[in-house]
């Protein structure tokens, strides 16, 4: 290093030594400054949300001196610095917001709730039909519509959670932890997580230092209206749960109802028509002091056109002692039949496929038709047309039966209005009945031969009229003038209320109707018109029949008038082919004579025990009649 390089190397030292000298703050300032990092260290330890020093700390002593001059010293300890984090704390309510790729929930640190839930997937059907297309999310229920808290006892007191205030600890996209803790060694913690590519979000609680008793979770939820039609969904939501080792159950759809909990409950369900909250804790739910209720909001309450109805639901959750914890899974997603069979809890229960036999017809005939035609991507009017053709190719056989007994009892007509003009007293009653079986037998033709077969398609008929209206499927699908399938079709809209009708006029209705009009007109040849006074005829009730209808699925399903429109249509056409196709009724009428002539030439042969019980009962009716002369 020769003699210039020190030297510069000097100089440089000396201007920085200088400068440094120059810019050092005064003693004023150095104190100012360590006051406001003092001020910044409070403050982040009031907003960091890892971070739980002042509220845990109570040994150390924060010492505040006044002025010089001051004589005397104010000391704060750590509880005073902990009530005034709180009051702080008290003074705001954050709410952060959980994202999955299905679901987005909000927290509020206001009690640790969950104060809204919304589905990415799903939209209602205001959005829905809206010409601005705003790609808005599903809300089940919104902010100060619902509230989850814990009740216990602990040191003599009731404590509530929901309106304590926590403080986040850690957060994520799609999970946080939040803690309530209100003195050293005692704490409420709460843990969200929602699993992508599910509809469901973990909730874990954990309780330490309390020596809680009497622990009880309480959920309150007024579910928002989704649905075109508000009192279609207030008709058909309610509270479902599961009683443990049990099937599940259900409070009333139509009327306020409660419920007090006898056994243990593995899960509850706020249910309505096409979306559902589930609860369901990993140990279940005990029934102390457990009771659930559905109310029904009343006119003129402001919630009256825009929510469903108020959900409460109050259940024992095993939290006792000093430390315990309880792991709970929430469900909010639709009520699609797969996706609530997928969580293997019994979940798809809720959907009111009917019950029994009907229930079982939906479950493993009619659903899986129809899963296997929708997997072909067809528009779901197409999917119903073909579900519709199965169905009525399976029935097809029934129909012939129907139809061949329908055209025997036709060609007896004639002889059987004879029958009733040659015995016109009651008195005769039993005797026209034998000479009808003995015609019957003859001819080979029996009116149940008709009865049954209507009774084997009674079920599906039945099941069918609770599928389309459940089938979370056909929401929001159109076809031709329907705009959703799930809901009614309107051609016009009166822009008034017709009581017992409705607001508008639903094609697909209509057509149902024509088309039973003209299956009854069709399947009348053969009835008979009623002699006997005081009863209602049959002729008459079957005609009315179709204009009922008008009047009671006008806001039904479209898919589901859609159905029995086709179905109805295909019995038509089927019945025709049989009848200038299949079966000659001038052929049968031969037929039936040549049996005729054949068993009244034949040997008489033994009475049936049927035969002999009518001819008893017939004397022993004559024998009472005499008596009363």
């Amino acid at each position: 290093m020769d003699k210039n390089t020190i030297v510069g190397l000097g100089l440089i030292g000396a201007i920085l030594v200088t400068f440094t000298l120059l810019n050092k703050p005064s003693a004023a300032e150095v104190k100012k400054q360590n006051a406001q990092k003092e001020k910044e260290k409070r403050e982040i330890a009031l907003e960091d949300k890892k971070s739980e020093a002042l509220i845990e700390e109570d040994e150390s002593l924060i010492e505040n001196k006044t002025d010089a001059n001051d004589k005397s010293n104010v000391v704060l300890t750590s509880k005073d610095v902990t009530k005034k984090t709180i009051e702080l704390e008290e003074a705001k309510e954050e709410i952060i917001t959980l994202q999955s790729d299905k679901l987005k929930i909000d927290i509020s640190t206001k009690g640790g709730i969950v104060s809204a839930a919304y589905l990415k997937e799903f939209e209602s059907y205001k959005n829905f039909i809206s010409k601005d297309k705003k790609d808005e999310p599903l809300k089940i229920f919104g902010a100060t519509d619902s509230k989850n808290t814990l009740k216990f006892k602990s040191g003599g007191q009731i404590i509530e959670t929901a309106d304590k205030n926590f403080k986040v600890i850690r957060k994520t996209k799609n999970s946080i932890k939040l803690r309530w803790s209100p003195e050293k060694g005692k704490s409420i913690t709460y843990f969200y997580k929602l699993n992508n590519g599910k509809f469901d979000m973990d909730f874990d609680i954990k309780q330490k230092g309390f020596d809680a008793k009497e622990v009880q979770f309480d959920w309150k939820t007024d579910l928002s209206k989704t649905e075109r039609l508000l009192s279609e969904q207030k008709r058909v939501s309610t509270i479902c749960f599961k009683y443990k080792n049990e099937n599940f159950d259900w409070l009333s759809e139509m009327a306020d109802d409660e419920e007090k909990m006898e056994k243990n409950v593995e899960w509850v369900a706020f249910k309505q028509s096409y979306f559902t909250s589930i609860i369901k804790p990993a140990a279940g739910f005990t029934n102390r002091k457990a009771k659930l209720k559905i109310t029904n909001f009343k006119a003129g309450n402001n919630k009256f056109y825009t929510h469903i109805k108020k959900y409460n639901a109050t259940l024992g959750l095993d939290l006792t002692g000093n430390d315990a914890n309880a792991k709970m899974n929430w469900y909010f997603g639709p009520n699609d039949y797969e996706v609530l069979k997928s969580y293997k809890s019994n979940y798809e229960d809720i959907i009111n496929y009917g019950w029994g036999l009907f229930r079982w017809i939906n479950i493993y005939a009619i659903q899986p038709m129809f899963n296997v035609i929708a997997s072909t991507g067809l528009g779901f009017g197409l999917v119903i047309l073909l579900l519709t053709l199965l169905i009525k190719l399976f029935l097809t056989p029934i129909q012939w039966k129907m139809y061949v007994s329908s055209a025997k009892m036709k060609i007896l007509k004639p002889e059987i209005e004879e029958l009733t003009k040659k015995y016109p007293k009651k008195e005769d009653a039993m005797k026209k009945q034998m000479d009808m079986m003995a015609l019957y037998k003859q001819s080979g033709a029996s009116p149940l031969a008709g009865c049954i077969p209507m009774l084997i398609q009674m079920p599906i008929l039945l099941a069918v009229f609770r599928f389309f209206p459940a089938a979370f499927e056909l929401r929001q699908k159109p076809f031709v003038w329907a705009e959703d399938l799930s809901s009614y079709d309107s051609v016009y809209d009166f822009g008034f209320f017709v009581p017992l009708y409705g607001d508008h006029i639903s094609l697909f209705t209509l057509l149902m109707a024509i088309t039973t009009l003209v299956y009854t007109y069709l399947n009348s040849g053969q009835m008979q018109q009623q002699q006997q006074p005081g009863m209602p005829n049959m002729k008459v009730l079957m005609y009315i029949f179709p204009f009922m209808m008008i009047f009671f699925f006008n806001n039904y399903s479209s898919g589901l008038s859609y159905y029995y429109f086709i179905s109805t249509l295909i019995s038509i056409l089927i019945m025709l082919s049989i009848k200038y196709f299949f079966v000659d009724e001038n052929k049968l009428r031969e037929k039936m004579a040549a049996k005729k002539a054949k068993v009244t030439s034949s040997e008489p042969k033994a009475k049936s025990k049927f035969q002999e019980r009518l001819e008893n009962m017939q004397k022993a009716q004559q024998e009472k009649l005499k008596g009363k002369k």
